[in-house]
């Protein structure tokens, strides 16, 4: 298998990091290299806050949801859907801009989450180690106004970069027969059932933490309750009225 697919295969999320430090030059060409990723009708709709200042960092580990390797890694970026900009640049052309569309929010947030994941991958080509940190959403609007987020742009999620001080090992995925199929939908309840073993295998024999339970066990939580109700008006004060 060649270098690139092995590498894709080989994530794990890292959330405890060394001393050393990204070089700035190394930080800058992984946002270009996520700047190579797809985008609808080349909107390039995100933007990436770099966040350096120490109580900035705590600020935000807390409101993560008390997550220290926010404030420990080497880097922390939050990546932006950003309908501000391009709507603006539109507008500057003499454009009648229409604001809020449900389709805006999908393409600002798709653009985001690829633009993030070749980020993620330059990375880790450059042995770095990331964590994809969703608790960004637990409190968006105090996250918003401490970057001073405008109208028009939300935080999606941050990521912590940084050098690896710790070598977990790969967390199992569905089978591919689960996820591929071929012309139509078709049930993959076996499947489901068979991960759940392989699941449950996984975490009793892990490094760093055991537990017995199984993937379907562990989506409970998510979905037994109105997960991040608060998102909805959030995004519709930010102007993503979902029309």
């Amino acid at each position: 298998m060649n270098p690139t697919i092995e590498l894709l295969k080989s994530h794990r999320s890292i959330r405890k990091f060394t001393e050393q430090k990204i070089p700035h030059e190394l930080l800058v060409e992984l946002i270009r290299a996520g700047q190579g990723a797809a985008t609808s009708s080349h909107v390039q709709a995100y933007s990436v806050i770099h966040v350096t200042k120490p109580g900035n960092r705590e600020t935000l580990a807390e409101l993560a949801g008390g997550q220290g390797y926010v404030a420990g890694a080497s880097d922390f970026l939050v990546f932006c859907a950003d309908m501000k900009r391009p709507t603006e640049a539109a507008e500057r052309t003499g454009a009648n801009v229409v604001r809020g569309m449900t389709e805006q929010l999908l393409v600002a947030s798709i653009d985001v989450a690829l633009m993030a994941q070749n980020v993620a991958i330059a990375a880790e080509s450059e042995g770095l180690g990331i964590c994809y940190i969703g608790g960004i959403r637990n409190n968006p609007a105090a996250v918003s106004d401490l970057l001073r987020l405008p109208k028009h742009v939300y935080p999606v999620f941050g990521m912590c970069l940084g050098y690896p001080a710790q070598d977990p090992d790969i967390k199992p995925r569905l089978p591919v027969e689960a996820v591929l199929k071929e012309d139509t939908y078709c049930d993959d309840r076996e499947q489901v059932e068979a991960f759940d073993a392989t699941m449950r295998a996984y975490y009793q024999a892990r490094k760093g933490g055991n537990k017995d339970a199984n993937w379907s066990q562990n989506l409970t939580p998510l979905f037994d309750s109105k997960l991040r109700a608060h998102m909805r008006d959030f995004l519709i004060e930010r102007g993503f009225e979902m029309k």
